[in-house]
C-alpha cells in the first residue's frame, strides 16, 4: 500500500512493539540479573524486572497478526496464485534470514553452532502456511485459526522424548546434537500459523466499504472478551496454560506467577492476554495524531529492515561495554545464551541503567529507519527493496 493508503493504527502497533522488543533484547545482553536468574521466576524476580519482560510479550502475538493484516491487503492488488507465491517466497526468505543473517547477529559465532529457530522464521513458515490457506473459503480459513488457536493446549499431553520434528510443531525443546553443536527451536509453530490466518481473516475488515465505528467496536469487543477469558482460564487453572498459577507469600510474586503464561509454545491464556491488547490498541489508535504517532510509525513502516539492524547494534554495543568493563570483548562472542556462559558472571548493569541503554538505541537507530522509509517511498520501482 502507498504512504497515503496506509492504515494508520497498524503501522503505529507494528512500531510500538518493534521498540519494545528493543527493550527485551537490551536486557538480554546487558541486565546484571539476566545472567543470574530468569525475569519470570516468582522467587528471584521482582515487579519491575519482570515488568521489563512482560511488556515485550506483546511483540510476537502482533506480529504475526499484523502479518496476516498485511497479507490480505496485497491481496487487493493480487491474484491468489500471485499472492500464493508472493507468501512463499517471502516465507523462504524469512527463513533463510533466520538461519543465516538473524542467527549471526545473535551469536557472533562463525562456526553457527547453536543454530535456532525464533520469531522470524515462525513468521516465514506461517506465510507458507498461508499460501495455501487463502484458497479456503474466508469462513473456514477462521475456523481453521479458532481450533488451533482454543485447541492446541490439547496436545499439552503428548510427548515424543527425542523428536525434532515434534519440537518444532508444538513441544518446546532444545537439542544437543554433538561435537560442540546444539538446536533450539525456540517458536514451536502451533498456533503460529493460526494467529497469522486470523490476521488474514480480520484483514478484510479494513476494506474501505467496511464501516470505521463498527470495526472500532468490534475490535474492541474482541479484545475486552479475550482479556476476561484469559482472567477467568488463568485464576481457575482449568485450561490453556502448560504451567499453572500458584500463590506466594506475597501479592508481587503471585502477580508474577499469575501473569506469566507459557509462551513456548504460546499458550492459549497467552494469546488471550497479549492479542486481547492488540485489539484494544487496534481499535483505538486510527485517528491518532501527533509527533510521537509519526515517530513510532517510522519504525512500523521499516520492521524488517528495523528487526535485523537493532540486534547487531545491541549485540555491538554489549561487545563494547564488555571490553570497557574488564570482562574482554571476546565473552561476547557466544557459543551458547548468555545465561549458559559462566565468564559472564558478574557482568552487566542495573535495571535502571539498562532502560537508559535502550532509549539510547533508539535515538540511534530512528533516523536511520526514517532515511530507509523514505528511501523506499522514493524507489518504489526498486523490487529488492520490498525484501528489506
Amino acid at each position: 500500500m502507498t504512504k497515503s493508503t496506509r492504515v494508520q493504527s497498524i503501522d503505529i502497533l507494528k512500531g510500538v512493539v518493534m521498540v519494545l522488543m528493543a527493550l527485551d533484547h537490551t536486557r538480554d545482553y546487558f541486565h546484571y540479573d539476566s545472567f543470574l536468574f530468569s525475569p519470570e521466576d516468582p522467587e528471584q524476580s521482582s515487579l519491575p524486572i519482570f515488568f521489563t519482560r512482560w511488556i515485550t510479550h506483546f511483540c510476537a502475538p502482533a506480529f504475526s497478526l499484523l502479518a496476516g493484516m498485511s497479507a490480505y491487503m496485497v491481496s487487493k492488488r493480487k491474484t491468489k496464485k500471485q499472492l500464493s507465491q508472493f507468501l512463499v517466497k517471502r516465507g523462504i526468505w524469512l527463513i533463510f534470514i533466520e538461519l543465516t543473517i538473524v542467527n549471526f547477529a545473535w551469536y557472533f559465532d562463525i562456526t553457527f553452532s547453536s543454530p535456532g529457530l525464533f520469531v522470524i522464521w515462525a513468521l516465514g513458515v506461517s506465510m507458507i502456511a498461508l499460501a495455501g490457506l487463502i484458497y479456503l473459503p474466508r469462513n473456514y480459513i477462521l475456523v481453521f485459526s479458532c481450533v488451533l488457536i482454543f485447541g492446541h493446549n490439547l496436545l499439552d499431553t503428548v510427548h515424543y522424548d527425542g523428536s525434532i520434528f515434534w519440537a518444532i510443531l508444538h513441544e518446546y525443546h532444545s537439542f544437543d546434537l554433538g561435537n560442540g553443536y546444539d538446536f533450539e527451536p525456540a517458536y514451536p509453530l502451533i498456533p503460529w500459523v493460526a494467529v497469522m490466518s486470523f490476521g488474514y481473516y480480520l484483514g478484510d475488515f479494513y476494506n474501505t466499504s467496511f464501516d470505521a465505528q463498527k470495526r472500532k467496536r468490534i475490535f474492541n469487543i474482541l479484545g475486552t472478551s479475550a482479556i476476561a477469558l484469559f482472567i477467568i482460564l488463568r485464576f481457575t487453572n482449568i485450561y490453556g496454560n502448560l504451567v499453572p498459577w500458584t500463590t506466594y507469600d506475597s501479592i508481587s510474586k503471585d502477580l508474577i506467577s499469575f501473569f506469566n503464561p507459557a509462551k513456548y509454545p504460546p499458550s492459549l491464556t497467552y494469546l488471550l492476554m497479549t492479542l486481547g491488547v492488540t485489539f484494544i490498541f487496534l481499535a483505538n489508535t486510527e485517528k491518532l495524531k501527533g509527533r510521537l504517532t509519526e515517530f513510532f510509525k517510522t519504525f512500523g513502516r521499516v520492521p524488517f529492515f528495523y528487526y535485523i539492524i537493532h540486534i547487531y547494534l545491541i549485540h555491538v554495543l554489549a561487545l563494547i561495554y564488555a571490553e570497557l568493563s574488564g570482562f574482554g570483548w571476546e565473552v561476547m562472542i557466544l557459543k551458547n545464551w548468555m545465561t549458559e556462559t559462566p565468564a559472564l558472571k558478574g557482568y552487566g548493569l542495573n535495571l535502571g541503567l539498562v532502560y537508559l541503554v535502550w532509549i539510547s538505541i533508539i535515538i540511534i537507530l530512528y533516523p536511520i529507519c526514517k532515511k530507509f522509509d523514505q528511501y523506499k517511498q522514493n524507489n518504489k520501482d526498486k523490487w529488492w527493496l520490498s525484501y528489506l
